[in-house]
């Protein structure tokens, strides 16, 4: 999605180009897609987990209209002290616990420092999409400019 700050409504959902077409190549390759996120806007009073969750809802439905989907969402409503806040492994961990998921055979693609910290603490593939070329993180995988690129060199250089 694309970041318009804390998103407790469906009003700032927007969907990316290229991301329904990269998660169903995920699906049809055989690959969990699962969300983490951090939303400290819970911790800030600046909306509730029920908020968080009802847009995780609309935007499965969204995805779903295009032929696509997430198969789990997790989030972390911490602003510190936990070990599930990103780059920290924590919701990483509960995902591949709870779902059956072999780390060593996932992969992060994410736009952020801390998403390829917890890829890096994971011990797994980091791949950085971001589009406008400002970083400063761990050196990823890959950096590509949409998720739909990320995926597609995913597929084609490490995964096949």
């Amino acid at each position: 999605m694309e970041d318009t700050g804390y998103i407790g409504t469906m009003e700032r959902i927007n969907i990316l180009a290229g991301v329904p077409e990269a998660l169903r190549l995920l699906g049809e390759a055989g690959f969990e897609r699962v969300v983490v996120t951090n939303q400290s806007g819970v911790a800030r009073g600046i909306f509730g987990e029920p908020d968080v969750e009802r847009v995780h809802r609309e935007l499965a439905v969204r995805l779903a209209r295009h032929g696509a989907a997430v198969d789990a969402f997790y989030y972390c409503a911490h602003l510190e002290d936990c070990d599930c806040r990103k780059p920290l492994p924590g919701m990483a961990h509960r995902a591949a616990e709870e779902r059956g998921l072999d780390l060593a055979r996932s992969v992060v693609f994410g736009d952020r420092g801390g998403d390829m910290a917890m890829a890096d603490a994971l011990g797994i593939p980091g791949i950085l999409v971001n589009e406008f070329g400002v970083y400063d993180g761990p050196e990823p995988l890959f950096r590509v400019r949409t998720l739909l690129e990320g995926v597609k060199l995913f597929l084609e250089r490490v995964h096949a």
